[in-house]
């Protein structure tokens, strides 16, 4: 798992988009806070594509700050640093991960980003993101 993570990162960082789709089960889905981007990416070649642009418009560059493995369960837990050097934006972060228990690939990515709260919302959850189904505590 942690070998996928890291070379998942270093695929992002070379702008890559096929280098790092195949870091990517079917139907895998990169899940983030509300209004950012166009909702959920889905699909590896949707998240190479992303994150291509992202290398080549912003200058981001990202890196693997702490990671935690848990292959009993196939997930794992990273805390991430996005820099954006062309705009000199610096964004703090944790990920969960979930793997495909006989490829070993990514199918699910769930992005936490270190920031205040936004104002205006009433619900601070990742957008897309299927609570109800997954059984998560939720209030109507």
């Amino acid at each position: 798992m942690e070998q996928v993570i890291r070379g998942y990162f270093e695929a992002c960082n070379t702008g890559d988009a096929d280098a790092v789709a195949k870091f990517f089960a079917p139907g895998a889905v990169h899940y983030f806070p509300p209004d950012m981007y166009e909702g959920p990416f889905r699909g590896g070649d949707t998240i190479g594509a992303k994150w291509s642009w992202a290398v080549r418009t912003l200058g981001s560059h990202w890196t693997v700050d702490e990671i935690i493995c848990d292959p009993d369960t196939d997930r794992a837990a990273i805390e991430w640093t996005h820099e954006k050097t062309k705009a000199g934006v610096v964004l703090r972060g944790d990920e969960w991960y979930h793997f495909d228990p006989d490829s070993g690939l990514i199918t699910e990515i769930r992005a936490y980003y270190a920031s205040p709260q936004a104002a205006g919302l009433d619900r601070l959850e990742l957008a897309g993101y299927p609570y109800t189904e997954r059984g998560y505590a939720a209030s109507d």
